[in-house]
């Protein structure tokens, strides 16, 4: 479908326009799911016109996808914020990795994710924008803060992305894949604790210098 006749071709950038039409998208597809949402019922819930939905996103594919770059850019800056500084490195991954499982159990993230993987075979760029704006972007993040660490002596890691996709993968063992096929509820905050401490230790056995 193409823009509206009466909608502007150039519109002013207008960030809180787009943040709204984004929100109500989030809104319709979390209720409805990819396919069933309309471009229609994202613009009746966001509270423009199609014409105005249709200047901003030409496709509920390119909708789509903004609305998931901005949960995982979300969830990179709430989850992934690491002091380079910080040296208490089984501190750091301890809070970490219990930020990063409570986030990543959360409903709110599972019915997202289970979208992508159900359009990503014939949209591979959803895919594609989901693995890069969370889970490439948050081993990224963390992998740089290993790199700080190893250049000031604290660990000693020969391959510091691998390193830090190990540690994420092994703090959500036994918890987030029962999610994500519909066998198992959110972990208890005791479990997760226990399954984080455990992922600390085994990084720090094998990263820790001497």
């Amino acid at each position: 479908m193409q823009v509206s006749a009466s909608a502007p071709t150039h519109p002013q950038p207008e960030g809180s326009k787009r943040h709204q039409i984004i929100e109500g998208a989030r809104s319709v597809f979390m209720a409805q799911g990819f396919d069933a949402a309309s471009m229609a019922d994202i613009a009746r819930t966001a509270g423009v016109s199609k014409g105005t939905l249709y200047v901003y996103f030409d496709s509920k594919e390119r909708l789509f996808e903004a609305v998931v770059e901005d949960e995982r850019r979300g969830q990179a800056e709430q989850v992934f914020s690491l002091d380079a500084a910080d040296h208490d490195v089984k501190a750091v991954l301890t809070r970490l990795g219990r930020a990063f499982v409570e986030f990543l159990c959360q409903p709110s993230s599972i019915s997202p994710l289970r979208t992508v993987m159900s359009i990503a075979e014939r949209m591979p760029e959803v895919g594609r924008t989901f693995y890069e704006a969370g889970p490439m972007c948050g081993t990224n993040r963390l992998a740089a803060y290993l790199d700080a660490q190893v250049e000031a002596g604290i660990l000693d890691i020969g391959d510091t992305e691998v390193a830090a996709a190990q540690f994420l993968d092994s703090c959500q063992s036994t918890m987030f894949k029962p999610l994500i096929f519909n066998a198992g509820g959110p972990p208890t905050p005791a479990r997760v604790e226990h399954v984080v401490g455990i992922a600390v230790r085994t990084f720090l056995a094998a990263y820790k210098p001497g």
